[in-house]
């Protein structure tokens, strides 16, 4: 077999080859072997500590977690084989670049005695010879030292770059007009290999075009990340189903300042989440995590966090550490409690812990002085604490679906009110405090349970009320106040046993009802005017217990004949 021929087919044994896998894949790729063995370990510690029931049989338990701990290993060594294969493949072109190497040097040694239009450059026909070998940058470092061209180093050697080791995937050596200014005596100048196959690039798929992330990709994409220093990462639904954790290196995106894995499997934040030390805003809703490594407090500039539609059960006490989060969305989760710590988030806007198993609210919510929206529907509160009606900067408040049987009475200082639901719970009565919230513009007191028969007298002083929902409760009577409610644009009373106003008027409209009862009271203060005639005092007690028993008599009447 002539040279040509050895040389052509060392070349195409090495363009069989799968394309080589990037730097950052193979640095992924060694980080997420350590980070498996580690996370291994934890879920086999995680099965060894679970008890068992009082009425579960001592075998059947010891089958479930000798199963559990085959399921570790079996998914260990599914997500270990992606990476391999990248190690593997890595290590192979590592070789063949050795051997390839030694056919440069070997090749070059000869050189003197080949034909020179077959050394320096290929063939007229597109056969390749040394020059082949050469124009795909296998040649000694010696060689590599050339003249700055093109803009690229005179540094020979890979250093920073990256090197293909197919030369579909190289720009060739770059033709120098000989000084005879013709092609003849044109050599080729070898520089370091320009890249331009797409997987030797920085830029790792990120699942945008709808392919899901496995472990190691996300691994690559979290090395790539961090050496472009990227600001924003979206990986909302991006991760397959297999992917319930987090590499250890997304501590390495410290510029990150938006970061979105919302919509995954994730059970699991690894520790190492606290270096993202620019982070401002945080959406992990509609994952699996039930529990928060300490180090969230160590995201001290974080604004928004979102942990809705998990299944934490509490919440560290370093969260306290956020004195920056304005917004807090811990819906649907199983809290039982919240961390009387959560009166240290003084810039908190806004907190919604609504759908959890919460029976109380810690009384340091009333430090949270900046709280302008404070929703806690779906839980198992039977009251709020006094220092809720503390908090002026509260606008909206919301309690559907509780146990609350009265609201405290400081809600009367409540001076930026505007909202308030307190439907499907178990009031008795609106306080007259209420009353002095006079910045409210709507509310509902809606399926109270308790048989809410009245409103308070001076409802009438919640002067910019727009929508008023009242409807199944035991309420006959609106107060005379009513008729002041000027603003008032709906008005639900569907359910009640109403008779003033009169159904036929209700149905007008909220303005209707307000007209109506305006009215009513002054017609009654009209008939009520006493007549200016003079009587004996004998008739004038007579009289008078002649109106007692007529009173009396009238029952319930409010429309005097």
């Amino acid at each position: 077999m002539e040279t040509n021929e050895l040389v052509q087919e060392i070349m195409s044994m090495h363009r069989s080859l799968p394309n080589r896998p990037g730097i950052d894949e193979v640095e992924a790729a060694k980080s997420l072997m350590v980070n498996l063995e580690k996370e291994d370990q934890a879920k086999l510690e995680a099965i060894m500590k679970q008890k068992k029931g009082k009425n579960v049989a001592e075998e059947v338990f010891r089958v479930l977690q000798e199963m559990q701990k085959h399921m570790v290993y079996y998914l260990s060594k599914e997500q270990k084989i992606e990476a391999l294969r990248l190690l593997d493949l890595e290590n192979v072109h590592l070789v063949f670049d050795e051997l390839v190497q030694r056919a440069s040097d070997c090749l070059s040694g000869r050189s003197s005695g080949l034909d020179k239009n077959w050394v320096v450059k290929e063939s007229r026909n597109g056969e390749m010879g040394y020059s082949y070998l050469s124009s795909m940058g296998f040649r000694s470092l010696s060689e590599t030292k050339t003249a700055n061209y093109g803009g690229f180093s005179e540094e020979g050697g890979r250093g920073d770059a990256l090197v293909s080791k197919d030369d579909s995937f190289l720009e060739k050596g770059l033709k120098v007009i000989g000084t005879d200014g013709i092609g003849m005596g044109s050599r080729d100048v070898f520089v370091t290999p320009r890249i331009v196959d797409s997987t030797l690039n920085l830029n790792v798929n990120s699942g945008q075009d709808g392919e899901k992330l496995s472990l190691i990709k996300l691994a690559s994409l979290i090395e790539v990340s961090s050496k472009k220093e990227s600001r924003e990462l979206n990986l909302q639904n991006r991760l397959i189903d297999q992917v319930d954790w987090l590499p250890d290196s997304i501590g390495k995106l410290s510029s990150l300042m938006t970061l979105d894995l919302s919509e995954n499997k994730i059970m699991v934040l690894p520790g190492t989440i606290g270096g993202l030390s620019s982070l401002q805003k945080l959406d992990l809703r509609s994952n699996r995590v039930s529990e928060l490594p300490d180090s969230v407090g160590d995201l001290l500039n974080l604004v928004t966090l979102d942990l809705s539609g998990n299944q934490l059960r509490s919440l560290p006490p370093a969260v306290s550490n956020l004195v920056r989060l304005q917004e807090l969305n811990l819906s649907s989760n199983n809290l039982r409690v919240l961390p009387n710590t959560i009166g240290s988030l003084v810039s908190l806007k806004k907190l919604d812990v609504e759908t959890n198993e919460l029976e109380e609210i810690p009384h340091t919510i009333g430090q949270c002085t900046s709280l302008e929206e404070l929703r806690v529907d779906y839980n198992r509160l039977r009251a709020l604490p006094e220092a809720v009606g503390r908090i002026g900067s509260l606008e909206v408040l919301s309690l559907r679906y509780n146990n609350v049987r009265q609201l405290p009475t400081t809600m009367a200082s409540m001076a930026s009110l505007k909202e308030l639901d307190v439907s499907f719970n178990e009031l008795e009565y609106v306080a007259e405090s209420m009353c002095f919230a006079t910045t409210l513009v709507k509310m509902n007191i809606s399926n109270n349970f308790a048989d809410m028969r009245d409103l308070p007298r001076s409802f009438g002083n919640l002067e910019n009320l727009e929508e008023l929902n009242m409807c199944n409760n035991q309420i006959r009577t609106l107060p005379d106040s009513f008729r002041m409610l000027s603003k008032l644009r709906v008005l639900i009373v569907d359910g009640n046993p109403l008779e003033v106003p009169p159904g036929n008027i209700v149905e007008l409209g909220a303005q209707a009802v307000v007209q109506f009862m305006e009215d009513l009271v002054t017609q009654r203060d009209i008939k009520s005017e006493p007549v200016k005639q003079k009587k004996s005092w004998v008739n004038m007690l007579f009289f008078s217990n002649s109106n007692k028993r007529q009173h009396a008599g009238n029952g319930n009447s409010y429309v005097q004949e």
